[in-house]
């Protein structure tokens, strides 16, 4: 088939025969200059790809990130006010501890009085 291909070049000058053959080499680095840059495209388009699926995973962890970090404030929040809610019943209790205790020795006192009062 090659020379079917090489036919149509027959009779032509050593001159014309040359500039064809320097062509055809141009043509054929041409070619090969443009399948590496194909192939460095693909090779770029791929690396973008994953840098863009790495962006977007990244995205979503900060995202979720974000998400528990308000979860874990609103925990905070609800711990300090349950925290300030038992603060606050532990006074009130201890302030009736103290005035239970005051009435107690109050009436120890009455009671000791009273069992005096009864002997004599």
């Amino acid at each position: 088939m090659s020379w079917a291909v090489e036919e149509w070049k027959e009779g032509l000058s050593p001159r014309v025969l040359q500039k064809i053959h320097e062509l055809e080499s141009q043509v054929d680095k041409l070619k090969k200059e443009r399948q590496q840059r194909q192939f460095q495209l693909e090779s770029l388009e791929a690396a973008l790809q994953k840098q863009k699926q790495k962006v977007e995973n990244e995205k979503n962890e900060a995202a979720s990130l974000k998400r528990e970090n308000q979860s874990l404030m609103e925990l905070c929040d609800s711990l300090d006010k349950a925290k300030q809610k038992n603060s606050h019943d532990l006074q009130v209790k201890e302030s009736q501890v103290n005035i239970l205790s005051g009435q107690l020795n109050s009436s120890k006192k009455e009671i000791e009085r009273l069992e005096q009062e009864l002997k004599r």
